[in-house]
């Protein structure tokens, strides 16, 4: 028997025993748990309540980690900048190279690049940052507490910043003012509500079709936010329930053995390539929007 015969076999029985072990052990079914609410793990409960809104929760303490590792990471790159790179350095200087050419200037001309690239590339870094450490389980669910000597700890959890809508919206207003602004100061209010408007738009036709760019311009708020928001959310949600939570809820013990599998590989799909795509898509977008708003219609 060849080898890859060898390993296909060796993981079917893998299998095959891991649910009879499981079925031995806790029966094939049981009452599904209607005390399990997978989607109160992302509630922000508070932990110190402070007057008005400014409670101090999980939420709160992964934007102060990002924030944090944010700052740490570009004071550490730019104090180890040598004339002869290391791999380190030269993958980094890859990456700002794609950011400043392919980001920014094909979306905007030189001098635009250089005032709106530290806002581009920051925002790119701060959103790749808090979507990589939202997928490391951190002890933060304080809704779900298990005891260790007698002392309630937070069950681990994953989370990030960027899966409450409330920072995906704070971001994507400072883009949607930032824009607005620069093209106001490009070619004057008036200059640009015109700019608003598609060239050769004239006549009655006008009424509709005005309403409607301003209001494309306002959905890019939303879209922005919602685009990095339900991404985020959605992927942890998807890990969660693969990897055990559709079997507590459904109370079918058997079933998280062949789901474990489904989780581990949306997990693997969402660190290595949606937190980057998130934080990508974020910032050529931004691009593409202060460049348009100061663009000339041909």
């Amino acid at each position: 028997m060849s080898t890859k015969s060898k390993l296909k076999w060796g993981i079917g029985g893998a299998y095959i025993g891991g649910m009879i072990l499981i079925v031995a052990f806790f029966g094939a079914t049981r009452a599904d748990n209607p005390e399990f609410m997978p989607a109160e793990e992302f509630k922000l409960l508070p932990w110190v309540d402070l007057p008005g809104p400014m409670d101090i929760n999980k939420g709160v303490l992964y934007l102060f980690i990002t924030t944090t590792l944010t700052l740490a990471t570009m004071l550490w790159i730019s104090k180890r900048m040598e004339a002869k790179p290391n791999r380190v350095q030269t993958a980094l200087e890859w990456l700002y190279t794609m950011m400043r050419d392919t980001v920014v200037k094909d979306n905007m001309d030189d001098d635009m690049a250089r005032k709106w690239f530290p806002l581009v590339g920051t925002l790119f870094v701060f959103i790749w940052i808090s979507n990589l450490i939202g997928y490391i389980p951190l002890p933060v669910n304080s809704g779900a507490p298990f005891k260790v000597f007698g002392v309630d700890i937070p069950s681990f959890q994953i989370y990030a910043a960027t899966a409450n809508v409330s920072i995906p919206l704070v971001l994507a207003l400072i883009v949607f003012i930032s824009y607005n602004v620069e093209g106001v100061r490009a070619k004057g209010v008036w200059g640009y509500t015109k700019s608003v408007i598609p060239p050769g738009v004239k006549g009655p036709i006008l009424i509709m079709i005005a309403p409607l760019e301003f209001l494309s311009h306002f959905l890019r708020l939303i879209s922005l936010t919602v685009r990095l928001f339900a991404n985020l959310l959605a992927g942890h949600m998807l890990i969660q329930f693969m990897s055990g939570g559709l079997a507590v809820l459904l109370g079918l013990e058997v079933l998280a053995w062949f789901t474990l599998p489904a989780g581990i590989a949306i997990f693997l799909f969402e660190v290595t390539l949606i937190a980057t795509l998130q934080a990508f898509i974020f910032a050529i977008l931004t691009s593409i929007y202060l460049g348009s708003a100061v663009a000339d219609h041909q």
